[in-house]
């Protein structure tokens, strides 16, 4: 009983110190050896003080640096229609441009056998013998160097394999859209689809976002298809705290003068307008 009232007194002191601005955001939290020290306590001790302001998202614990004081950046809106057909580059880095800010990634590319669900999803059958079948490519985006956006894609390399494009990141078009890339070996993306979900980070991508353990992020499985084919699915985590996502599109002229006799009926079938 005694230790579980020691703990939450360092923590409900060291709460005190952040909320009374004498622990900036940013800032690195006394270790577990600084909280023995102080307070005369054990590693056990110190070890669930610094887990309480974690739980409650006041810290962050970031492996081999330490505990900081989590770090509150304004909310910002995400368009999500920003990736479509636009030209010259990368549509992340020009979007984030746009807002004043440095957009860049790091990446890992390799070679390998999806999991069932994207198997599926990109019409792909059970593995033939020992060749994989997938190129799957995992990020780490970033806005003024600082982690904002994971994204796991992946690309049947019946389509791509032997092509300029099969690793998204290098040769004559690394880096650009995938609309662009696959323009490039002929294949013409007509449709695209998102599902956005939220539910809590795993350890790993919390600590890859640098957000406390357990924090909500946002999900967003996105496919690209040219035709009946899907020719990349990818899964995009976000935090939930920092991003509002955005959708935005043209209206269709098709079916305009059809849509204009039935005006003056209101609203719809459906009840959309």
């Amino acid at each position: 009983m005694k230790s579980q009232l020691l703990y939450r007194q360092i923590a409900d002191e060291l709460r005190r110190r952040i909320e009374a601005g004498e622990c900036l955001p940013g800032t690195r939290l006394p270790s577990r050896p600084e909280i023995m020290r102080e307070w005369g306590v054990s590693d056990a001790v110190a070890k669930q003080a610094i887990g309480v302001l974690i739980s409650e998202g006041l810290a962050v614990a970031r492996p081999g640096a330490g505990t900081f004081v989590t770090e509150r950046p304004p909310v910002r809106k995400l368009v999500r229609a920003w990736y479509g057909r636009r030209a010259g580059g990368s549509p992340f880095r020009a979007s984030l441009a746009e807002q004043g800010r440095e957009g860049s990634w790091s990446y890992r590319s390799e070679t390998t056998f999806a999991p069932a669900y994207v198997r599926e999803r990109l019409g792909l059958g059970e593995p033939e013998g020992r060749r994989h079948d997938v190129l799957c490519t995992s990020y780490v985006f970033t806005s003024d160097g600082r982690p904002v956006m994971l994204s796991t894609s992946y690309e049947p390399l019946d389509l791509t394999r032997g092509t300029d494009i099969v690793v998204p990141e290098e040769g004559p078009h690394g880096g650009r859209g995938v609309f662009e890339r696959m323009l490039a070996i002929g294949v013409v993306i007509d449709r695209w689809d998102e599902t956005v979900g939220a539910r809590p980070g795993s350890i790993e991508e919390c600590d890859q976002l640098q957000i406390a353990r357990g924090s909500v992020v946002l999900t967003i499985t996105r496919t690209y298809e040219a035709g009946e084919r899907v020719v990349e699915m990818a899964e995009i985590v976000l935090p939930a705290d920092r991003f509002l996502l955005g959708y935005s599109g043209p209206m269709p002229l098709d079916g305009l003068a059809s849509g204009l006799s039935g005006a003056g009926r209101g609203l719809g079938e459906n009840g959309e307008k």
